[in-house]
């Protein structure tokens, strides 16, 4: 078997892999198999096609990792901020520290500003933590 082929399975087989990951580092290294190939096919010999393919891949790493999506910038706000919560029991009032439902369960909460209202509404996420505040939806 001719050693393009080989370089061609294995471009092959890194987009397919990019195609299911969904990064774009996989689909630079198909991309610098692919230069291996062309390479072999060429007739340079296993060295040359080797250093090129590396090189590529490399400048192709490090151009995807200067380059970021624009989705990658900036995370996508909670659908559940600007919701009604009510409190439940404080755990720490002073620290502003309560257990709220939402959704028919019970959150951990910190609240912004602690009044003696019980209806609070969401102004962010932390993992599991809830960050509620007494003002208007935001």
């Amino acid at each position: 078997m001719e050693t393009y082929l080989f370089w061609l399975l294995a471009g092959f087989a890194l987009i397919i892999a990019e195609l299911l990951t969904g990064t774009f580092f996989l689909l630079v290294l198909g991309v610098a198999a692919f230069a291996g190939a062309a390479m072999a096919w060429v007739g340079q010999g296993f060295w040359p096609q080797a250093l090129v393919s590396a090189a590529l891949a490399v400048a192709g790493v490090v151009w995807v990792q200067r380059h970021p999506r624009s989705s990658r910038g900036k995370p996508m706000a909670s659908l559940d901020v600007g919701q009604q919560v009510t409190v439940d029991r404080w755990t720490d009032r002073a620290a502003g520290r309560a257990r709220v439902r939402y959704r028919d369960t019970l959150w951990d909460a910190i609240v912004d500003g602690p009044t003696e209202g019980e209806t609070y509404y969401i102004s962010g996420v932390d993992g599991n933590t809830l960050k509620v505040s007494s003002g208007a939806k935001h």
